[in-house]
């Protein structure tokens, strides 16, 4: 057919910007999606999990693939580059751009067939790892490679990056994980692409148009590179760098989606794939073993692939010790065993027999080991593995360290030389002045992750940094091994492939991009034509942030909001759909701007003082993303670096709403525990005025309450006041005081709950006290960024307990969201307070009280089964080891959900436009588990958000507190609250006006004390 012409490698385009009116009309008039130009969401979209920020022009949000396909011809016809985005994590630089973002993951994420007999599947780009193989679970199949992201990444995101993870010593990369590919380029060219023979190949290059003429091409490239490529291109597991030009070789069937796999947005967009599965292991066994040091433990990694396991990574002391510092995973860290590096082993096999016997063999053939352990349950496991997982966040922000950074995070050798790399690179380490990073990774591959203290706020850290990388590519091309093992490239090792793979192939590269996308539209600067290592980054050498003042002291930060919104590392584990609690407002809508991580972006480029986000405090669009926002505090621990939403959503309401008019909401809900001490006055009339029809109807208008929502029901008799009548009983006790806090929820609305607590700890053998004056955590005006009011709540409940504390008397707090206050929020607040610390050291929820002060008592037989759900506060800041024992110690088989957030969150799902929201977010585990519970089931929610959702949600079920269960238990019976009966709806209009009166005046005089 002759000779072929190759296009001339693609060069750098001047980035020219089109008209974004135009371009943004167009795409609304034509495209089936969400677009958006805004200045927020463009924020949000401005960076990845790398070191560079680039805002976009735009981003699309396609409900279908044929959206996608009609927004590449609007992109086209406005000459507008085009990006198209997984899920986010890539540590590379490779998802921002200057460009149109198409994000596929709110909508697309559909499995449009399986076909278990041929074990594969078509899926559309957005669907989540995690996702697509609980989908596949039925058939017992999955797809094999497994990056840490599992739970966020999707499918999309994963081939355009050629993801590895763990599994891979088992499965390989994506890349060998891909049947088909239907890509389209920006020229429109729509096709499927997968192996193809020769032909079919012949028949293709024959063709007269643009499908004939790349493929025409890409026979050239093969022809005129194959030994080039076969000489230059690593012979290791992990090389992902560079284009798959080996892809096109004839041993490697001229596989064109293979080629197209690793390619990071720069070649094609991927409208759907067909992907190969592999069945789920029927057993799976863990083995733990500890090494000298992690190069120690390096050395060994032949003779464990010599067992043939199904995954093998390596985490070093160091990663343990920045785990510890920062309380992660200390379940997991206690099963390891001894040494400072060590091997994960996993085998898999049909009976837990076969891998018991492998592991054995496998032991006695390392005998020099310093230590070893076998863990044969999931369970186990899964900790286990947490502890790897958990590398890219334990090593971000470590107490009393610099922050660290990728750069260098990703190289890889060939297995039986990471040994002797390791002591070279920590060398490398040593002339530069990088103390000690984490070196941890997929080491049965050969593929080292780290993260290092780079200073990218200077003009002399950024050179360092810049000069540090560009050694360690010569060093790991001396190795014979590879820039990137699965990060792949994007702008932080783009420049650097010509040290890699020489000239030559260079020119390759830029010769594929030319068939593919010769105006380099594409991801313009990622791999071909990059821009420079050390260009469009994050902070770079003119960083100079706003430091404003704030009301918290964020003393994990160095007492600076700026870092704290520097915190998020972009791993995205906030978007992932199952398990633990954040974030639930993403679960419900998948928006990318109502993620931790979306908020996060947008905080920071509010701290930025070259941002589009420009208003400060003041920011709508801060304020917008933070309004879905629940405060649930999940992010405070299931983010990897902490960053806690909570915390800088009140922080940042209490400056936006300073000096003006706040939300209705603020006053009726922040104000709540005013307005309970008013109503304690006039439950009954009270009850009456806000549940008759038409002026309960109004109440809620003029509260900002959602119309869908009941207001909760006072209690006749309040807890504090029953207390008064009743006063403590029995003389000395065998366990000393204990101060009952009594928090406005269980006070005011379930005082059942209080009176049930005091008869627990009576005989668990305690003195109770409850205070005899006025008290508040400032729960309700945190949540709603009054900070000033909190602050003097807080200081007056340390006058009242100040005697208490100063003797050690504990206090035991019953709503999961006050006692989280007095364990955390307060430190942050007052945190050069003695008594603040105080409070927060002798705070105990009602099961931690009773394991520490009174380990030897034997809680009532409650022979029981129930659902339980976790409050989000306690999740997050206390914890529920201690309520989980004593319900197993108490005889409740006990289902503790692992169904996120109930949705109401205190304020958050009475307020008027989030109704729909919360129950959305309930729907997802909770309402759901509830209605599928036995009938004679207990159902146990310590937070009263979560019984008012339960309760209000259609599902005939009454929650009960822990304390009434135990409660009951001691009285041999069953557990069932008493509740407020609703007012009846024939109200007269005298009495509804009286009782408005008698409330109005009420609430007036309490208004006015607080303020005094």
């Amino acid at each position: 057919m002759g000779i072929v012409q190759l296009p001339p490698p693609v060069v750098p385009r001047s980035r020219s910007r089109p008209d974004p009116r135009a371009l943004e009309r167009d795409l609304r008039r034509r495209v089936n999606g969400e677009v958006r130009f805004d200045t927020g969401t463009r924020a949000v979209y401005s960076t990845d999990a790398s070191n560079y920020r680039q805002v976009p022009i735009g981003v699309v949000v396609p409900r279908t693939t044929e959206a996608v396909a009609e927004a590449v011809a609007v992109c086209r016809e406005h000459d507008a580059p085009l990006l198209s985005r997984g899920g986010g994590t890539s540590l590379a630089g490779q998802c921002c751009n200057t460009a149109v973002v198409i994000d596929w993951s709110k909508y697309c994420h559909r499995v449009l067939s399986v076909d278990p007999e041929r074990r594969t599947c078509v899926v559309e780009p957005g669907i989540v790892l995690d996702d697509l193989n609980r989908r596949l679970a039925p058939h017992g199949l999955q797809y094999g490679p497994r990056p840490s992201t599992h739970a966020n990444c999707t499918i999309g995101g994963m081939i355009g990056n050629n993801s590895c993870g763990s599994t891979a010593q088992a499965y390989g990369k994506v890349v060998d994980n891909i049947r088909r590919l239907e890509v389209l380029t920006y020229d429109g060219l729509r096709m499927w692409v997968g192996p193809t023979g020769e032909d079919e190949l012949l028949g293709l290059a024959a063709r007269r148009d643009r499908t004939g003429e790349i493929y025409r091409a890409l026979r050239g490239l093969r022809d005129r590179y194959a030994d080039e490529i076969r000489r230059r291109y690593p012979g290791i597991p992990r090389r992902v760098s560079g284009y798959n030009l080996d892809s096109l070789l004839p041993e490697h069937g001229f596989d064109v989606a293979g080629l197209l796999t690793g390619s990071e947005s720069t070649l094609v967009t991927v409208l759907r794939a067909e992907v190969a599965l592999v069945p789920v292991p029927g057993r799976t066994l863990l083995v733990a073993l500890g090494f000298a040091d992690i190069a120690a433990a390096a050395d060994h990694v032949p003779a464990v692939l010599a067992h043939e396991p199904h995954e093998l990574e390596a985490v070093d002391g160091r990663l343990v010790d920045f785990q510890k510092a920062r309380h992660l995973n200390p379940e997991a860290l206690r099963l390891l065993p001894e040494g400072r590096g060590y091997l994960m082993v996993q085998f898999a096999g049909d009976t837990a027999e076969e891998c018991a016997e492998r592991a054995r063999a496998l032991i006695d053939d390392l005998p020099d080991a310093v230590d070893s352990t076998v863990y044969a349950d999931r369970e186990h496991e899964h900790r286990l593995w947490m502890i790897r997982e958990s590398g890219l966040g334990a090593t971000a922000h470590v107490p009393g360290r610099p922050d660290t950074w990728p750069g260098w995070e990703d190289s890889a050798v060939a297995p039986d030389k990471v040994g002797p790399y390791l002591r070279d690179l920590k060398r490398l380490f040593d002339e530069f002045g990088y103390e000690g990073p984490s070196v941890y990774g997929h080491f049965g591959q050969g593929c080292v992750h780290t993260r290092i203290p780079f200073d990218m706020a200077s003009a002399g850290g950024v050179a360092a940094m810049r000069a540090f990388v560009e050694r360690a590519a010569d060093l790991v091309v001396g190795y014979g091994g590879s820039l990137s093992g699965e990060h792949g490239d994007g702008q932080a090792r783009g420049e650097l492939l010509e040290k890699m793979f020489g000239a030559e192939i260079a020119e390759a590269f830029g010769r594929l991009k030319a068939v593919f996308d010769p105006g380099d539209r594409m991801n313009p600067g990622k791999v071909v034509a990059p821009g420079p290592l050390d260009g469009d980054l994050r902070l770079g050498a003119g960083y100079r942030p706003w430091r404003p003042g704030t009301a918290f002291a964020y003393p994990h930060d160095s007492g600076r909001f700026d870092k704290a919104a520097l915190r998020c590392v972009g791993v995205g584990k906030c978007r992932s759909l199952e398990g633990g609690v954040m974030c639930p407002s993403y679960r419900a809508t998948r928006e990318e701007e109502h993620s931790t991580r979306g908020r996060a972006r947008l905080l920071f480029e509010m701290i930025r003082n070259d941002s589009p986000v420009a208003d400060g405090w003041r920011s709508t669009e801060v304020r917008d993303a933070l309004d879905l926002c629940l405060a649930c505090k999940g992010c405070k621990t299931d983010c990897p670096v902490n960053v806690d939403m909570a915390t800088y959503k009140a922080e940042f309401l209490h400056h936006h709403y300073a000096g003006r008019l706040r939300p209705l909401s603020h006053y009726s809900m922040g104000w709540l525990p005013v307005l309970a001490a008013a109503a304690r006055r006039v439950p009954r009339l009270v009850n009456t005025l806000t549940w008759a029809p038409l002026l309960g109807r109004a109440v809620k208008a003029a509260g900002g309450i959602a119309p869908e929502r009941r207001p909760p029901l006072f209690a006749r008799e309040p807890f504090v006041d029953w207390w008064r009548a009743r006063g403590p009983r029995g003389g000395a006790a065998e366990h000393g005081e204990v101060v009952v806090w009594p928090d406005t929820f269980t006070n005011s609305f379930h005082p059942e709950i209080g009176r049930a607590a005091v008869e627990v700890l009576e005989a668990a053998g305690f003195r109770v006290k409850v205070p005899d004056r006025a008290v508040c955590c400032g729960l309700t005006w945190i949540s709603t960024g009054q900070l000033g009011a909190a602050r003097r709540a807080l200081l007056r409940t340390l006058d009242v307990l100040r005697d208490d504390l100063r003797r050690g008397t504990p206090v035991v707090g019953l709503e999961p969201s006050c006692t989280a206050v007095f364990r955390a929020d307060a430190l942050e607040m007052l945190p050069r307070d003695p008594d603040v610390r105080r409070l927060a050291d002798q705070t105990r929820t009602l099961a931690e009280l009773l394991a520490e002060r009174a380990p030897g008592w034997e809680p009532p037989a409650v022979d029981a089964d129930a659902v339980v759900q976790r409050h989000c506060h306690q999740y997050a800041v206390m914890g529920f080891d201690a309520d989980r024992h004593l319900m197993e110690r108490a005889g409740m088989r006990a289902d503790v959900l692992d169904a996120g957030c109930c949705g109401l969150a205190g304020n958050f799902g009475f307020e008027r436009g989030h109704y729909q929201v919360s129950r959305d977010i309930a729907e997802l585990g909770l309402l759901p588990a509830v209605r599928d519970a036995d009938p004679g089931a207990l159902i146990i929610a310590d937070g009263f958000s979560c019984r008012t959702q339960i309760e209000q949600s259609g599902t005939g079920r009454t929650p009960v507190h822990l304390a009434e269960a135990l409660a009951a238990g001691l009285r041999g019976t069953t557990p069932h609250p008493r509740r407020a009966e609703p007012p009846g709806v024939a109200v007269r209009t005298m009495v509804v006006a009286v009782a408005a009166g008698a409330a109005g005046l009420a609430l007036s005089r309490a208004m006015a004390r607080a303020r005094r």
